[in-house]
C-alpha cells in the first residue's frame, strides 16, 4: 500500500514537499516514481528514484525546481517541489516498481497510491 501526503494549494513560485509511505512489503525492493494527472490529461512522469535511491530521474520541466528522495528505514519517498507554476496543478501519485532501472513509463509501476492534489493558483 502506498499513501501520499503533502498536497495542498500554494501560490506560484511557492514550494510543496510531497510524502509516499509504503507498507505491507519492503520498500527497499522498489524504485519509486512519482506521477501527474492534471484534468483532461494523460498521466505523466515526474521523477523516479531507485530501490537504494542511488539513481534518480526527473521530466524535463521538473528539473531544477523539484527533488525525489527516499528514507528506506522510513519508508517513505519524497517529491520536493519549488518555485511551482499554475502547470504543475495535478493530482500527484506516487508509484513503485519492481524493475531495477528507474523507469518512466506507468505500465513497468506495479503499485499505486491513491493520489495528493496539488493547486497552484494566486
Amino acid at each position: 500500500q502506498l499513501v501520499e501526503s503533502g498536497g495542498g494549494l500554494v501560490q506560484p513560485g511557492g514550494s510543496l514537499r510531497l510524502s509516499c509511505v509504503g507498507s505491507g512489503r519492503t520498500f527497499s525492493d522498489y524504485g519509486v516514481g512519482w506521477f501527474r494527472q492534471a484534468p483532461g490529461k494523460e498521466r505523466e512522469f515526474v521523477a523516479g528514484i531507485s530501490r537504494a535511491g542511488t539513481k534518480v530521474d526527473y521530466r524535463e520541466s521538473a528539473k531544477g525546481r523539484s527533488t525525489i528522495s527516499r528514507d528506506n528505514v522510513k519508508n517513505t519517498a519524497y517529491l520536493q517541489m519549488n518555485s511551482l507554476k499554475p502547470e504543475d496543478t495535478a493530482v500527484y501519485y506516487c508509484a513503485a516498481s519492481s524493475r531495477a532501472a528507474v523507469v518512466i513509463s506507468s505500465y513497468e509501476y506495479d503499485y499505486w497510491g491513491q493520489g495528493t492534489q496539488v493547486t497552484v493558483s494566486s
